[in-house]
């Protein structure tokens, strides 16, 4: 079973026992944290889709920890002007241990009326 959620603007597709890493969030590490915006549902053959989301599922994780990606070098250059610019960059995440995918569905009432 897998999931795809959304967080940070980004989708990721997550499964119980694994860690991703996302964008950074602001909880310490070893604190619960919870996404609400699942896209996508997958168990075997049977599939959710939402739209936008998939109602009454959610996924619960453990932040493990906050780091820093490799560095991202970027050039600037223009030809033949004498302009040459080096930058780098190394982007923040936090790594997640996906825990539990929950996919509580409430019952829906039908509501019959008879009317005479």
């Amino acid at each position: 079973m897998f999931a795809i959620i959304e967080t940070g603007g980004k989708q990721y597709q997550v499964t119980e026992g694994r860690y991703v890493d996302i964008e950074l969030l602001k909880d310490e590490p070893e604190s619960k944290v919870v996404f609400e915006n699942i896209v996508m549902l997958v168990n075997g053959k049977k599939s959710r889709v939402g739209q936008p989301y998939v109602e009454n599922a959610s996924v619960e994780g453990t932040i493990v920890k906050h780091d820093r990606d490799k560095k991202i070098l970027v050039f600037k250059q223009r030809a033949k002007k004498g302009y040459r610019r080096k930058n780098g960059h190394r982007q923040s995440f936090t790594r997640v241990m996906i825990n539990k995918i929950r996919t509580t569905a409430k019952k829906s009432e039908t509501e019959t009326t008879a009317e005479d």
